[in-house]
């Protein structure tokens, strides 16, 4: 860690560190922050390749989904009582804001006004979200994946494995959910699972004999899965020297963690390119609503893209249910555990756990960054 790796700062630190890194400038206390600078090309490649679009397009969408990002904090506010859940809607290249039937003709100009598109629906989102926190606290079995609010449906969706719909306890599981309110049920091919690894020989960090990837750099360490180690767990780096100690760390209920970074290690303000695209910098930590594309980065699969499924997603993995997830449609696979995702450069979450894999696809979770920088109290660290 020494010449050399300062010969290679960027690329050599994500590489020990097994997936990303942050940091030299403060963002606010939260992490979060905006961007007007042109997309990096590497997104710009990786989405060309994952999500089937032009050079142009690929830059166009992402201009498009930071406005929307930028403008959905407000928008909800002005909305008030009346909201019922907002999403990018990528065949029009705008945010969407849902309100209910009563909601007042003012408010329907504002946000017109503001360049969003509108949709009239039953249910606002604080019903919604009461129903999803009251399934919550049922135990979910075993054949039930999860449950998320689907605002453009607006319902909660709760997710079942094919061929256990029929179970007893499924049923009496969707029989409680769907007195919490509006409920609809999906069949799901596959159960989900974290993203953990036994240890392989070059590749990021090490805990005992598991290998994850780092999420994003903070003043004094990094954040990652809470799954990958326990407080207290030393960490090492690809070539075995100490790195860390976990800090904090929670999962299930949750699936997050820091690690403290020391020894002659350091960190830097990037997500880590594995050599497919160009290295990423990261410049805040805006959230990126329903339907804006997502790219993510671990020590197993590299990079990939897809688009963000759902917002705080209850997932019900063997070890107990973990709660506030973000879904999206990028694959992942272990050992990618703890990697980033970032939607433009704005850090999002870090990887917890899915199905498939990136030969035949599937689907993956993160825990939003921006929680773990409140729970801990940390900065991220930004270019």
């Amino acid at each position: 860690m020494r010449t050399a790796r300062l010969k290679h700062a960027v690329a050599t630190v994500l590489l020990l560190l097994g997936g990303l890194s942050a940091g030299t400038l403060p963002a606010s206390a939260n992490g979060t922050g905006t961007s007007a600078k042109p997309a990096s090309d590497g997104i710009v490649t990786a989405m060309q390749r994952d999500l089937g679009l032009t050079r142009k397009q690929a830059a166009t969408r992402l201009a498009a989904e930071h406005a929307a990002a930028t403008l959905a904090p407000a928008l909800r506010r002005a909305a008030g009582d009346a909201y019922a859940g907002s999403w990018y809607d990528a065949p029009s290249a705008r945010l969407t804001v849902a309100l209910t039937q009563d909601a007042p003709a003012a408010t329907r100009r504002t946000i017109a006004a503001a360049g969003a598109g509108l949709r009239t629906v039953e249910h606002s989102a604080r019903q919604l979200d009461a129903a999803k926190a009251h399934i919550d606290r049922l135990t979910a079995p075993s054949g039930v994946s999860g449950w998320h609010v689907d605002p453009r449906a607006n319902t909660v969706v709760v997710e079942v494995l094919r061929g256990h719909r029929s179970d007893n306890d499924v049923r009496h599981f969707l029989a409680r959910a769907r007195k919490a309110g509006p409920v609809t049920v999906r069949t799901v091919s596959a159960a989900p699972r974290t993203f953990a690894a036994g240890t392989v020989g070059g590749d990021p960090y090490y805990t005992g004999n598991v290998r994850c990837s780092i999420g994003f750099s903070v003043y004094g360490g990094f954040v990652t899965a809470g799954h990958c180690g326990r407080p207290g767990a030393g960490v090492s780096g690809w070539d075995g020297s100490y790195i860390g100690t976990f800090q904090g760390s929670s999962f299930p209920d949750n699936d997050y963690a820091w690690v403290s970074v020391g020894s002659g290690w350091w960190t830097v303000p990037v997500v880590l390119g594995w050599g497919t695209v160009p290295d990423q910098l990261v410049r805040g930590s805006s959230v990126a609503p329903v339907g804006s594309s997502v790219c993510r980065s671990g020590s197993t699969s590299h990079w990939h893209c897809g688009t963000v499924l759902a917002l705080n997603e209850t997932v019900n993995y063997s070890q107990g249910a973990v709660h506030q997830l973000t879904k999206t449609s990028a694959c992942a696979e272990p050992g990618d555990s703890g990697g980033s995702f970032i939607t433009g450069d704005q850090a999002q979450g870090v990887t917890s756990g899915g199905w498939g894999n990136c030969a035949s696809g599937g689907e993956t979770w993160f825990q939003p960054v921006n929680e773990i920088l409140n729970r801990y109290g940390l900065t991220l660290h930004t270019y």
